[in-house]
């Protein structure tokens, strides 16, 4: 029987009867029999709600310019919906001044709130299932002193080939929590959260690869386990494998949430410092990987993805393996003016040292090779992440383009690197 918290918010018949709650939620609220409230409180509710929902466009969209990419135009008119059945909860109580009239006004001003959330997660799928939305998961999670070192460790090109699974073999893998300190970049990072195949947990343990994988901006690590089912993703892999996959560290790339550092030196902080010199450092002190450079790959989706990118071009010596998911072609705040201001105090001189899409033009990267993923229907990043696959194939990086069926959301990035992942396991040393 499925948990309640594992109920799809995106499929199925709870994103169908959620919303029709919250239409019956809206008629008890705008329906009444008092003219009073007809003529006098609901339009001013109403219209209220409106010119609130304006400001915030304008404050978020012209003001702030806290997010790269414009909010929809639907998730506005949902957000006025549900300011609108808060402002008339207390003018619908006083209608009829009964708790049952209290009981059922509270009652529907919640399922029209519930019904806007459910859809502006369709619209951005950021929470799957009831417990993503609620902070709940069933994941297993370890500390760093329940990871013993080996005495007996097994390496060789590719894995497969010098591997063979012990019995008693865990089925699936394991997640530890843990803090990465930002010894050489100086920044404020949230703890990282990491996957570990079942063959880590063997003994003797074979020196499995690294994947470091970054998540989008606003976003957390969490977020690849909770939104991009990163953990049932990697056991299926682990079991096609003998409990061989990458151990995976998902790192922080922003520094807070919602933070937009552009993954790199600057102003804003030494987030490529962090994950190209801190991340690397901490991971091969404190779990047994292969620490060869060819076993290490970084990967992100959105922010992430340009993330990965940069982190590829300007260190390939750490990560000559990437993979770009839905990545805009350059690190942005939202347009080249303010970036150039904040980040680097207008010296545009800078901005090209740190952009992915100049970069493989004056350079060759013959060692480096990489994945781009993007949705098919990605209006906005499609056009974007093609023309940085073909400057990276100008550059002579050995790179592959995926398109996927889908937007700008977690059902694209969980195919996507699912469907990557056997290319990956060869790349870096664990399948021939």
């Amino acid at each position: 029987m499925t948990r309640v918290s594992e109920l799809s918010l995106l499929t199925g018949w709870l994103p169908v009867v959620l919303p029709l709650l919250g239409v019956l939620g809206w008629v008890w609220l705008l329906f009444p029999r008092a003219q009073r409230y007809r003529k006098a409180a609901m339009p001013v509710a109403l219209l209220a709600a409106a010119v609130l929902t304006v400001a915030l466009y304008l404050f978020v969209e012209e003001i702030w310019q806290l997010y790269p990419d414009p909010i929809g135009l639907s998730v506005y008119m949902l957000i006025a919906i549900g300011v609108a059945a808060v402002l008339l909860i207390v003018p619908r109580i006083l209608v009829r001044r009964t708790v049952w009239t209290g009981v059922v006004t509270a009652l529907a001003a919640v399922a029209v709130l519930v019904a806007v959330g459910t859809g502006i997660n369709l619209r951005y799928p950021s929470y799957p299932t009831v417990g993503a939305a609620l902070g709940i998961d069933h994941v297993k999670r370890l500390h760093a002193d329940q990871l013993p070192l080996r005495e007996q460790v097994i390496s060789g090109r590719p894995l497969e080939s010098v591997w063979s699974a012990p019995s008693g073999l865990p089925k699936g893998g394991e997640v530890m929590t843990a803090a990465v300190p930002p010894t050489a970049s100086g920044i404020a990072a949230r703890e990282a959260q990491i996957y570990l195949p079942p063959a880590y947990f063997a003994d003797p343990r074979p020196l499995l690869p690294v994947l470091v994988l970054l998540a989008g901006e606003p976003g957390t690590p969490q977020d690849w386990f909770a939104d991009g089912r990163l953990t049932e993703t990697l056991d299926e892999f682990a079991r096609a494998h003998r409990g061989l996959a990458p151990v995976v560290v998902v790192a922080d790339g922003t520094g807070g949430q919602p933070a937009n550092p552009l993954c790199l030196d600057s102003r804003l902080g030494d987030v490529a410092t962090y994950l190209a010199v801190d991340v690397p450092a901490w991971t091969r002190a404190n779990l047994q990987i292969d620490p060869d450079p060819r076993a290490w790959a970084v990967g992100g989706l959105s922010y992430g993805g340009t993330c990965a990118l940069q982190l590829a071009t300007n260190y390939p010596q750490v990560y000559p393996t990437f993979l770009d998911m839905s990545g805009p072609d350059e690190p942005t705040l939202g347009d080249r003016q303010r970036t150039v201001d904040a980040a680097f105090g207008g010296d545009t001189a800078a901005p090209p040292s740190a952009n992915p899409l100049d970069l493989p033009l004056g350079q060759t990267h013959q060692d480096s090779a990489g994945a781009f993923v993007v949705g098919a229907d990605d209006e906005q990043y499609r056009p974007q992440v093609e023309r940085m696959f073909h400057a990276a194939k100008a550059a002579g990086m050995d790179v592959r383009l995926q398109i996927v069926p889908g937007g700008h959301d977690f059902a694209v990035w969980s195919i996507g690197l699912r469907v990557q992942l056997p290319w990956l396991a060869t790349r870096l040393g664990i399948a021939p």
